[in-house]
């Protein structure tokens, strides 16, 4: 069990939220927090390092960056064949999310893949060339129809 205080705490609150746009992005955190801007990164690499924080990076949103056509496609692949179509289509910079997934005997497209594209032609010619990629021909593309609900997970 790693220690965090009460201080660890309300920087992995922080670190969940939008970093500030600035030179100096953790500076109002130290200032709202009553410590250093150091003090708050050497916490965040403390964490890092002790694996409490993973990973940081930035999330794009795709549709403010021109990326207005997004679908999840599913694709027919047996489970022998998955590690090395998934590492294919994993590599391809379009694609943002890609997964095995248990799905039922009626729906046999277990390998899932998000697409962003900037057209439905643009949309089609990535699959076209992941068909050519990797020889998967049955797929199914599955498109939003209305976005319910869409938020990162909150640890704290």
């Amino acid at each position: 069990m790693i220690n965090m205080d009460k201080l660890d705490e309300n920087i992995i609150k922080l670190l969940q939220d939008d970093l500030p746009l600035s030179q100096h992005p953790y500076k109002s955190w130290a200032e709202v927090q009553g410590i250093s801007e150091e003090e708050v990164v050497e916490r965040i690499n403390k964490m890092l390092k002790n694996g409490t924080v993973r990973r940081m990076g930035a999330v794009l949103r795709h549709q403010k960056a021109g990326y207005g056509v997004n679908a999840m496609v599913a694709w027919r692949v047996d489970a022998l064949s998955a590690d090395k179509v998934g590492a294919i289509m994993a590599a391809c910079k379009e694609i943002s999310h890609c997964y095995w997934r248990e799905v039922l005997p009626s729906f046999n497209y277990p390998l899932f893949t998000m697409i962003h594209a900037r057209s439905e032609k643009e949309l089609q010619s990535i699959i076209d060339r992941i068909v050519k990629e990797t020889e998967i021909y049955e797929y199914v593309v599955l498109k939003s129809i209305k976005e319910l609900k869409k938020t990162s997970m909150r640890y704290y």
